[in-house]
């Protein structure tokens, strides 16, 4: 008889120690996926890291920024006798730098200050629109006779051309470098004329408008001997507001030359023969032989970081619809 007996049919079968202590079936599959999810939210943790730090660099950058653009845009406050200065830059426009409000501020600010021995313009600029350089040459005018002890100098850069040498003008001396580019004292309206290549292509422009006259100097409509002479009525009313402006401010010293209205330009040598400047020099020049004030305080309005992102988020937003209207014809002093 054996010492082990068979059980009985209906008793349970009790595991033995080595059952109990064996893995479940499957049990690999359930490590993996822990091995796994595991890994997993240690790349989404060091993505999060990795995206924080980033944006934290960018933060610093941002401050930075914002502290060295934001002390730029800021005036130093003198009353040592010094020589003011302003600087205009590129373009001539309401959208710029270079606007009649910034170049305005600068300026009355420079005269204001009771240390200030004279007032430099530093112009380098093609030129733009010639209702901001009107502007701004009216305001140098009104700040000279206010303030008639305090003189004002333009040194010219690369260029002073068109509406740049608009606002030159109303200086009481011009200087320049001999290789400056001086003149073009003109007005164009430019645009372009698609109709040739639309009839070539079959397109047909469908333009209804309200007034004879809406749809001026459209780019897809042809033009007409009427459009062209409202617009040389315009650009020449305009031009001789620019000519009437340059005779006020040189006077007696312009050569009488015929060319010198026609919208060419010169190199600063010759602007100095034809009496469009006065002299040689450059900045410091100036302010150390001429205003006798070395030190040189720069009164130019800069914009922040924050004035800059906004004006041309608005100026994008809000000038589309404009620019697409006017496409046909931009008036410009040049």
């Amino acid at each position: 008889m054996s010492d082990n007996p068979t059980p009985e049919p209906n008793e349970p079968v009790r595991p033995s120690s080595a059952d109990r202590n064996a893995p479940a079936p499957g049990w690999e599959r359930e490590v993996l996926e822990r091995i796994a999810l595991a890994a997993i939210d240690e790349q989404r943790a060091a993505r999060r890291w990795k995206i924080f730090f980033r944006f934290a660099f960018l933060g610093v950058l941002l401050a930075i920024a914002w502290g060295v653009l934001s002390l730029s845009g800021t005036r130093v406050e003198t009353g040592a006798r010094h020589t003011a200065l302003v600087s205009l830059d590129g373009e001539i426009s309401s959208d710029t730098n270079a606007n009649a409000e910034n170049i305005g501020s600068a300026l009355n600010d420079a005269f204001d200050d009771d240390g200030t021995a004279g007032v430099i313009l530093r112009i380098d600029s093609p030129g733009g629109s010639p209702v901001q350089a009107g502007i701004i040459n009216e305001q140098i005018l009104r700040l000279r006779a206010k303030h008639p002890s305090i003189p004002l100098y333009v040194v010219v850069g690369d260029m002073c051309a068109s509406g740049g040498y608009y606002v030159a003008a109303a200086a009481d001396r011009i200087y320049v470098n001999k290789a400056s580019i001086v003149g073009s004292i003109g007005v164009l309206m430019d645009g372009f004329g698609f109709t040739g290549l639309m009839d070539k292509l079959g397109v047909q422009r469908r333009l209804r408008t309200s007034g004879e006259n809406k749809g001026f100097y459209d780019p897809f409509s042809p033009d007409t001997p009427k459009m062209d002479a409202h617009a040389q009525v315009m650009l020449d009313q305009i031009h001789q507001q620019f000519i009437d402006a340059v005779k006020a401010g040189r006077g007696n010293r312009l050569h009488d030359s015929p060319d010198i209205f026609s919208g060419l330009f010169w190199t600063g040598e010759k602007s100095v023969e034809l009496g469009l400047a006065d002299g040689f020099g450059d900045t410091d020049y100036v302010a150390r032989e001429v205003i006798k004030a070395p030190d040189i305080v720069d009164y130019t309005v800069k914009q922040s970081l924050t004035d800059r992102l906004a004006k041309r988020f608005g100026a994008a937003v809000g000038t589309a619809a404009v620019h697409a209207l006017i496409a046909g014809g931009n008036m410009v002093v040049r």
